[in-house]
């Protein structure tokens, strides 16, 4: 059962409540380059983020949101750390919503004269608590999961006393037990969307695993309205991988599915190749689709039966099937053709 969430809007993306799960990124150019931004914010468009986080550095960069804006179709959300007048510059610049760091931002009034611009504009404010900047004010006793909780808990509390309930909050750690403790412990005493991630999960073969293990427990216990997989890679890659992690709990369906066996002493195809074929060829295609490559026809349509369609490579031939039913026998030099003209039949 899914947590039930208050539900708010970025722009014009419903987040929390019934609204399916989100998929963020965030830009790594230089938003002072309005150009370069815009061109990495369609790429990701097209590869389904829909949800941006840019940078604000400075206050060139603030200034900058207003023509970026103009240039991209999904909500664009300014991550403030350190001097909130950046903040107030990147709403008269038109962002959709903030991320704050209660670690940096520093003195309650700051804080204050941003939620009122926030309030006015109606602008949702993302507490975002990283375990590694934590406010100074944290009491040193607690371990590093009540600090990381009790940041997040101060900044809700100042911003209802504003009446301001715009809220969304984040608590990521590098450490994933402690990353899912902080959402647990917080997800029962809230009633505001959570955005998930495993902040700087590394690069791509660990960063995947890591938000996978992390993100995905804590979607399977029914938290998470909004996901960003953090990786040291293009931002391309964090969507595909948040969909990937969607995909497999079965809560969200965005592209195809490749289903392919992990090859064994009966393999007489080069099934590595034609897997990496056919995912390659399956990027240009959006519909939830299921293919299966297999390598062992005397086994591979009953392991892959409910894929839309497949192969199960044999020596110099194979069975092309679809919904696990053979549909014809192929040669081996046909195998990716015929696999995909049953995909594009579809």
């Amino acid at each position: 059962m899914r947590r039930q969430s208050k539900q708010i809007h970025i722009g014009n993306v419903a987040v929390g409540g019934d609204a399916p799960i989100i998929v963020q990124s965030m830009t790594n150019t230089d938003t002072r380059n309005a150009d370069a931004t815009i061109l990495q914010i369609r790429e990701l468009e097209e590869a389904g983020c829909e949800i941006i986080r840019v940078a604000v550095p400075d206050i060139i960069a603030a200034r900058a949101i207003d023509e970026i804006k103009r240039g991209i179709s999904i909500p664009l959300i300014a991550d403030i750390h350190f001097d909130h007048r950046l903040a107030l510059a990147a709403m008269e610049a038109g962002c959709d919503g903030l991320r704050l760091n209660p670690g940096n931002i520093g003195e309650p009034e700051k804080v204050t004269a941003v939620v009122k611009a926030a309030k006015e504009r109606k602008v949702p404010i993302r507490i975002g608590v990283n375990a590694g900047s934590l406010p100074k004010t944290s009491d040193p006793k607690l371990g590093v999961l009540e600090q990381m909780v009790e940041a997040a808990m101060g900044q809700i509390k100042l911003l209802e006393s504003l009446d301001f309930d715009l809220i969304k909050v984040s608590l990521k750690a590098f450490d994933v037990p402690t990353t899912i403790a902080a959402y647990c412990e917080i997800a029962d005493r809230i009633p505001y969307p959570l955005h998930l991630g495993i902040t700087e999960a590394g690069l791509p073969r660990q960063g995947v695993i890591r938000s996978a293990v992390g993100i995905g427990t804590l979607l399977y216990l029914g938290i998470g309205d909004t996901i960003r997989i953090s990786l040291t890679a293009p931002p391309k890659e964090e969507v595909f991988a948040a969909y990937e992690i969607l995909k497999s709990l079965d809560l969200r369906q965005h592209g195809p599915v490749l289903v392919s066996c992990p090859t064994c002493g009966r393999t007489e195809a080069n099934v590595e190749w034609l897997a990496e074929a056919v995912a390659e060829r399956l990027e240009k295609i959006n519909k939830p689709i299921k293919v299966a490559v297999m390598g062992c026809e005397v086994n591979g349509p009953g392991e892959a039966k409910d894929a839309d369609v497949g192969i199960a490579c044999g020596k110099g031939r194979g069975i092309l099937f679809r919904k696990g039913e053979k549909v014809r026998v192929v040669e081996e030099k046909d195998y990716l053709e015929a696999l995909m003209g049953e995909v594009e039949k579809l």
